[in-house]
């Protein structure tokens, strides 16, 4: 039984079908952690959308920003821009299966291996002072609005940068959003977890007075594995208690998953090159 941890697909359909193929995946014996994103800017989201849910348990995803972006088109609370390719999806006969389909996935889940080690996957990142637990808890707060009546007024309300830091005393709207930007958005922050949302570049490049969420000092989750998407300037991260995998599908870059079976530190990295459906800047 094997697990497959994959970057970004966005919306790339025949790419995440290759990967698949090439590595023999089987819903009845393996699973698939999808790191989010799984729609947007590339040419079908539909389709991606069907063949997850179609693989039932077998397909295990988190969010990401492009998701929750969907989301908000679907409901109106957003304008599609000129590089969204979300129509597949908002106009297809089976558009409330797929929409509902997305609302139950969660921002954050967890594995444990056979050895006791677990891995946290996000799309984005983390706040320095939250533990693997808090993560999951907060996580199924957003979610428990996902599927509930208040979804229109979260997705009116879930934009904007602002709180930009992490307060356990944070309430209503400001506290979902603190999460959402955080587990869908953050690259660069202050030591303290104040996030950035205006630079994309590689961890390289990093601001004055920033640098990448998972560099922070005393990371609550940096004795965990936390896998995560979302950073396609990044490029593949593949250490023991890191793997960012997201390599620019969608750019004409390559879809990348890491197969493990047992245990968390032996793994297989696979590669695929992707068409580019768009073009960066």
């Amino acid at each position: 039984m094997a697990r497959y941890f994959i970057g970004d697909i966005q919306g790339c359909h025949s790419a995440f079908l290759n990967l698949l193929q090439q590595v023999e995946f089987s819903p009845s014996r393996d699973t698939l952690y999808l790191l989010g994103d799984l729609v947007n800017r590339g040419p079908d989201s539909a389709g991606v959308l069907r063949q997850c849910m179609a693989w039932g348990d077998a397909v295990q995803p988190v969010l990401g920003n492009h998701d929750l972006h969907l989301l908000a088109a679907a409901h109106g609370m957003r304008k599609s821009s000129r590089r969204d390719t979300l129509a597949s999806v908002l106009e297809a006969p089976d558009r409330a299966a797929l929409l509902d389909w997305l609302c139950q996935q969660p921002l954050a889940r967890s594995w444990t291996d056979a050895q006791g080690r677990q891995v946290l996957m996000v799309h984005a990142g983390v706040q320095p002072s939250w533990t693997l637990e808090q993560t999951l808890a907060l996580s199924a707060e957003v979610q428990q609005v996902l599927t509930s009546p208040a979804l229109p007024d979260f997705l009116q309300q879930m934009y904007g940068n602002l709180p930009d830091q992490w307060n356990e005393a944070l309430t209503g709207a400001d506290r979902l959003r603190a999460i959402v930007n955080t587990l869908t958005r953050i690259r660069f922050c202050t030591p303290e977890g104040r996030m950035d949302f205006e630079s994309t570049e590689s961890a390289a490049q990093a601001p004055e007075g920033l640098m990448p969420w998972f560099t922070c000092p005393a990371r609550q989750t940096a004795q965990h594995v936390v896998a995560f998407g979302h950073w396609s300037t990044l490029g593949l991260i593949n250490q023991p208690q890191l793997m960012a995998l997201d390599t620019g599908c969608v750019w004409g870059g390559q879809l990348t998953a890491v197969r493990v079976e047992n245990d968390l530190q032996v793994r297989e990295l696979i590669q695929i090159d992707c068409e580019q459906a768009q073009r960066p800047g």
